[in-house]
Protein backbone atom coordinates (compact mmCIF):
# COMPACT_ATOMS: atom_id res chain seq x y z
CA UNK A 1 0.00 0.00 0.00
CA UNK A 2 3.14 2.20 1.19
CA UNK A 3 4.42 1.60 -2.47
CA UNK A 4 1.33 2.53 -4.28
CA UNK A 5 1.12 5.89 -2.17
CA UNK A 6 4.66 7.02 -3.11
CA UNK A 7 4.09 6.18 -6.84
CA UNK A 8 0.84 8.31 -6.83
CA UNK A 9 3.16 11.12 -5.59
CA UNK A 10 5.65 10.69 -8.13
CA UNK A 11 3.15 11.07 -10.71
CA UNK A 12 1.28 13.70 -8.99
CA UNK A 13 3.91 16.04 -8.62
CA UNK A 14 6.01 15.33 -12.34
CA UNK A 15 8.67 13.03 -10.81
CA UNK A 16 8.36 9.92 -12.75
CA UNK A 17 7.43 8.77 -16.17
CA UNK A 18 6.54 5.19 -15.34
CA UNK A 19 2.60 6.21 -16.55
CA UNK A 20 3.50 8.07 -19.93
CA UNK A 21 4.70 6.73 -23.88
CA UNK A 22 5.91 8.85 -26.31
CA UNK A 23 3.22 10.61 -28.58
CA UNK A 24 3.16 9.29 -31.26
CA UNK A 25 1.09 11.65 -33.79
CA UNK A 26 -1.58 11.28 -36.18
CA UNK A 27 -0.55 8.57 -38.02
CA UNK A 28 -2.16 7.21 -41.53
CA UNK A 29 -5.28 5.88 -40.79
CA UNK A 30 -7.34 3.73 -43.07
CA UNK A 31 -10.53 5.09 -42.13
CA UNK A 32 -10.32 8.42 -42.89
CA UNK A 33 -7.22 8.53 -45.33
CA UNK A 34 -5.54 11.09 -43.48
CA UNK A 35 -1.83 11.17 -42.78
CA UNK A 36 0.05 13.77 -40.43
CA UNK A 37 2.36 13.07 -38.04
CA UNK A 38 4.84 14.34 -35.92
CA UNK A 39 8.45 13.65 -36.41
CA UNK A 40 9.58 10.38 -34.70
CA UNK A 41 12.31 12.15 -32.49
CA UNK A 42 9.54 14.10 -31.27
CA UNK A 43 9.83 13.57 -27.03
CA UNK A 44 6.41 15.06 -26.52
CA UNK A 45 5.10 12.26 -23.68
CA UNK A 46 1.55 11.82 -22.61
CA UNK A 47 -0.51 9.58 -20.48
CA UNK A 48 -0.91 6.29 -21.73
CA UNK A 49 -4.95 6.34 -21.32
CA UNK A 50 -4.67 9.20 -23.24
CA UNK A 51 -2.97 8.04 -26.38
CA UNK A 52 -6.59 6.65 -27.99
CA UNK A 53 -9.11 9.86 -27.34
CA UNK A 54 -6.25 12.17 -28.39
CA UNK A 55 -5.62 10.50 -31.83
CA UNK A 56 -9.15 10.61 -32.22
CA UNK A 57 -9.06 14.38 -31.57
CA UNK A 58 -6.51 15.19 -33.99
CA UNK A 59 -8.46 12.78 -36.75
CA UNK A 60 -11.76 14.69 -35.81
CA UNK A 61 -9.53 17.83 -36.61
CA UNK A 62 -8.15 16.93 -39.57
CA UNK A 63 -10.76 16.13 -40.93
CA UNK A 64 -11.92 20.13 -40.93
CA UNK A 65 -8.70 20.95 -42.42
CA UNK A 66 -6.52 21.50 -38.98
CA UNK A 67 -3.63 19.79 -38.07
CA UNK A 68 -3.61 19.41 -34.22
CA UNK A 69 -0.18 19.56 -32.73
CA UNK A 70 1.06 19.43 -29.35
CA UNK A 71 3.70 22.42 -28.27
CA UNK A 72 3.62 21.33 -24.94
CA UNK A 73 2.67 17.70 -22.98
CA UNK A 74 4.41 16.35 -19.92
CA UNK A 75 6.58 18.28 -18.10
CA UNK A 76 8.61 16.93 -15.05
CA UNK A 77 9.46 18.34 -11.88
CA UNK A 78 12.88 19.58 -13.01
CA UNK A 79 11.65 21.50 -15.68
CA UNK A 80 8.89 23.07 -14.07
CA UNK A 81 11.43 23.93 -11.24
CA UNK A 82 14.04 25.52 -13.93
CA UNK A 83 11.20 27.61 -15.56
CA UNK A 84 10.04 28.61 -11.84
CA UNK A 85 13.70 29.81 -10.82
CA UNK A 86 14.59 31.43 -14.76
CA UNK A 87 11.41 33.91 -13.99
CA UNK A 88 12.35 34.94 -10.37
CA UNK A 89 16.08 35.27 -11.19
CA UNK A 90 15.49 37.36 -14.76
CA UNK A 91 16.32 34.85 -16.73
CA UNK A 92 12.57 34.27 -18.41
CA UNK A 93 10.18 37.28 -18.67
CA UNK A 94 7.08 37.55 -16.52
CA UNK A 95 4.22 39.55 -17.95
CA UNK A 96 1.26 41.02 -16.58
CA UNK A 97 -2.15 40.55 -18.13
CA UNK A 98 -1.98 43.35 -20.80
CA UNK A 99 1.49 41.60 -22.08
CA UNK A 100 3.75 44.22 -20.90
CA UNK A 101 6.76 42.77 -18.78
CA UNK A 102 6.94 42.79 -14.81
CA UNK A 103 9.92 44.58 -12.95
CA UNK A 104 9.81 41.42 -10.55
CA UNK A 105 12.69 43.46 -8.70
CA UNK A 106 10.20 46.17 -8.01
CA UNK A 107 7.71 43.86 -6.25
CA UNK A 108 8.49 41.83 -2.47
CA UNK A 109 9.01 38.32 -2.14
CA UNK A 110 5.14 37.29 -2.25
CA UNK A 111 4.11 39.65 -5.12
CA UNK A 112 6.76 38.48 -7.39
CA UNK A 113 5.53 34.64 -6.29
CA UNK A 114 1.90 35.47 -7.27
CA UNK A 115 2.99 37.83 -10.80
CA UNK A 116 4.76 34.23 -11.46
CA UNK A 117 2.01 32.29 -10.56
CA UNK A 118 -0.16 34.52 -12.86
CA UNK A 119 0.64 32.58 -16.06
CA UNK A 120 3.46 29.63 -14.31
CA UNK A 121 2.76 26.44 -12.19
CA UNK A 122 4.28 26.26 -9.30
CA UNK A 123 6.80 23.15 -9.33
CA UNK A 124 4.64 19.94 -8.45
CA UNK A 125 1.31 21.42 -9.24
CA UNK A 126 1.33 21.82 -12.93
CA UNK A 127 -1.05 19.80 -14.46
CA UNK A 128 1.73 19.13 -17.29
CA UNK A 129 3.07 16.75 -15.29
CA UNK A 130 0.39 14.11 -15.23
CA UNK A 131 0.17 13.75 -19.16
CA UNK A 132 -3.16 14.17 -19.56
CA UNK A 133 -2.88 18.40 -20.63
CA UNK A 134 -1.92 20.01 -23.64
CA UNK A 135 -0.82 22.92 -24.93
CA UNK A 136 -1.98 22.93 -28.68
CA UNK A 137 -2.13 25.01 -32.03
CA UNK A 138 -2.52 24.49 -35.50
CA UNK A 139 0.36 23.66 -37.42
CA UNK A 140 -1.73 24.05 -40.81
CA UNK A 141 -2.20 27.72 -39.87
CA UNK A 142 1.52 28.57 -40.04
CA UNK A 143 4.57 27.59 -41.90
CA UNK A 144 8.04 25.96 -39.81
CA UNK A 145 9.73 28.94 -39.12
CA UNK A 146 6.70 30.72 -37.06
CA UNK A 147 7.67 30.76 -33.36
CA UNK A 148 4.50 29.70 -31.08
CA UNK A 149 3.79 32.30 -28.65
CA UNK A 150 1.11 30.61 -26.35
CA UNK A 151 -0.13 34.52 -26.01
CA UNK A 152 -4.35 35.09 -26.51
CA UNK A 153 -3.53 37.35 -29.32
CA UNK A 154 -2.51 34.23 -31.07
CA UNK A 155 -6.29 32.38 -30.11
CA UNK A 156 -8.85 35.08 -30.09
CA UNK A 157 -10.26 36.92 -32.28
CA UNK A 158 -8.35 36.88 -35.56
CA UNK A 159 -5.77 35.27 -33.82
CA UNK A 160 -4.22 32.54 -36.25
CA UNK A 161 -5.03 29.72 -34.49
CA UNK A 162 -8.62 31.41 -33.24
CA UNK A 163 -10.29 29.07 -35.59
CA UNK A 164 -8.98 25.97 -34.29
CA UNK A 165 -9.87 26.68 -31.02
CA UNK A 166 -13.49 28.09 -32.16
CA UNK A 167 -13.79 24.53 -33.74
CA UNK A 168 -13.08 23.51 -30.46
CA UNK A 169 -15.74 25.06 -28.55
CA UNK A 170 -18.34 22.98 -30.40
CA UNK A 171 -16.61 19.96 -30.72
CA UNK A 172 -15.34 19.38 -26.89
CA UNK A 173 -19.10 20.09 -26.01
CA UNK A 174 -20.10 17.12 -27.71
CA UNK A 175 -18.73 14.64 -25.90
CA UNK A 176 -14.70 14.08 -26.53
CA UNK A 177 -13.77 14.32 -23.29
CA UNK A 178 -11.43 17.21 -23.43
CA UNK A 179 -12.25 20.38 -21.63
CA UNK A 180 -10.47 23.85 -20.62
CA UNK A 181 -9.67 23.84 -17.57
CA UNK A 182 -8.46 27.56 -17.40
CA UNK A 183 -11.51 28.93 -19.45
CA UNK A 184 -12.18 31.46 -17.02
CA UNK A 185 -10.51 34.12 -15.17
CA UNK A 186 -10.87 33.11 -11.63
CA UNK A 187 -8.19 35.99 -10.64
CA UNK A 188 -5.71 33.26 -10.02
CA UNK A 189 -3.98 31.62 -13.38
CA UNK A 190 -4.50 33.58 -16.39
CA UNK A 191 -7.18 32.23 -19.25
CA UNK A 192 -4.92 29.68 -21.33
CA UNK A 193 -7.39 28.62 -24.61
CA UNK A 194 -4.83 27.16 -25.73
CA UNK A 195 -4.58 24.39 -22.67
CA UNK A 196 -6.69 21.44 -23.27
CA UNK A 197 -7.00 18.32 -20.63
CA UNK A 198 -8.46 15.08 -20.53
CA UNK A 199 -11.06 15.12 -17.75
CA UNK A 200 -11.74 11.53 -17.16
CA UNK A 201 -7.93 10.72 -16.22
CA UNK A 202 -7.11 14.03 -14.97
CA UNK A 203 -9.56 14.87 -12.65
CA UNK A 204 -8.75 11.59 -10.80
CA UNK A 205 -5.12 13.33 -10.61
CA UNK A 206 -6.43 16.73 -9.36
CA UNK A 207 -8.70 15.15 -6.53
CA UNK A 208 -5.22 13.40 -5.37
CA UNK A 209 -3.26 16.72 -5.23
CA UNK A 210 -3.00 18.18 -2.14
CA UNK A 211 -1.31 20.88 0.05
CA UNK A 212 -0.03 18.48 1.79
CA UNK A 213 1.25 16.31 -0.85
CA UNK A 214 2.63 19.66 -2.73
CA UNK A 215 4.24 20.84 0.53
CA UNK A 216 6.14 17.63 1.15
CA UNK A 217 8.02 17.60 -1.90
CA UNK A 218 8.44 21.62 -2.31
CA UNK A 219 10.60 20.90 1.03
CA UNK A 220 13.65 19.35 -0.42
CA UNK A 221 13.45 21.11 -3.26
CA UNK A 222 16.22 23.98 -4.41
CA UNK A 223 12.68 26.50 -5.22
CA UNK A 224 13.42 30.30 -5.17
CA UNK A 225 11.17 31.99 -2.87
CA UNK A 226 10.88 28.53 -0.96
CA UNK A 227 9.52 30.34 2.54
CA UNK A 228 6.96 32.62 0.69
CA UNK A 229 5.48 29.74 -1.37
CA UNK A 230 5.31 28.08 1.76
CA UNK A 231 3.98 29.89 4.51
CA UNK A 232 1.41 31.23 1.40
CA UNK A 233 0.78 27.13 0.12
CA UNK A 234 -2.83 27.09 1.44
CA UNK A 235 -3.79 30.45 -0.24
CA UNK A 236 -1.73 29.78 -3.52
CA UNK A 237 -3.56 26.27 -3.85
CA UNK A 238 -6.83 27.63 -3.65
CA UNK A 239 -6.42 30.65 -6.19
CA UNK A 240 -3.99 29.24 -8.21
CA UNK A 241 -4.10 25.07 -8.40
CA UNK A 242 -7.41 24.07 -6.88
CA UNK A 243 -9.41 24.07 -10.66
CA UNK A 244 -13.21 23.34 -10.57
CA UNK A 245 -16.05 23.31 -13.42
Amino acid sequence: MQDHLNIDRERLTGSTESHLVKWPGLLANATSGVERAVPSSSNLLVHSAVVEPLTALCEQAAQQGFDLRLCSSFRSFDRQLKIWNDKITGLRPVFDDSGAPVDLTQLSEWQQVQAVMRWSALPGASRHHWGTDFDIYDAAAVDARYQIQLVPEEVEGNGVFAPLHDWLDTFVLAGSGFYRPYAQDRGGIAPERWHISYRPVADSYAAQLTVEVLAERLASADILHKQAVLENLDELFQRYIFVSG
